[in-house]
């Protein structure tokens, strides 16, 4: 296994105690995923799809990992149920959502994972934090730069620094 695989995970969450759910999941991803490199600022974002939900804290995390794209899915989602996530409305409130962004160069599709997440374009509370510490990484799908996504995302929703 590559110890040096390049992920970079998106954090979210609306309910509770948004700010102790992000640290919480930045803890366990430090321990049971990888060495964090880098992380953003966090963003208060209005909820995306289904609106009628309070705001969400957003964070883009980068991350070294030894695991495969299919054992960090599975990761991910044992962090998330260890912090009480439950699926139970596509796009509803959620204590913690950690999504896979990017992992190294690699376009990767099947049924359950697609890497580079297949939305990142279009949503501005994904780009704008990833962007922040990760300007320059040229998506391997739009061979652009994160900051011209961001630059050219259409998404009308405010994404704002949150200070607590």
């Amino acid at each position: 296994m590559n110890i040096e695989n390049w992920v970079a995970v998106g954090l979210g969450g609306n309910m509770g105690n948004r700010l102790a759910y992000i640290g919480k999941a930045q803890m366990l991803l430090s321990q049971q995923v990888g060495r964090m490199i880098k992380c953003s600022s966090l963003y208060e974002t209005a909820a995306w799809g289904n609106t009628d939900q309070p705001h969400f804290l957003n964070q883009a995390v980068i991350l070294k990992t030894p695991f495969t794209p299919k054992m960090l899915l599975h990761k991910c989602l044992d962090i998330e149920k260890q912090l009480g996530r439950r699926r139970e409305i596509k796009w509803g409130p959620r204590s913690i959502d950690i999504d896979i962004l990017l992992y190294n160069d690699i376009v990767n599709s099947t049924e359950t994972l697609q890497i580079p997440h297949p939305h990142m374009q279009d949503r501005r509370f994904v780009l704008q934090p990833l962007t922040e510490i990760a300007p320059q990484y040229l998506h391997p799908v739009f061979k652009t730069t994160l900051s011209t996504l961001l630059n050219r995302c259409a998404d009308p929703l405010p994404v704002t620094l949150y200070h607590p």
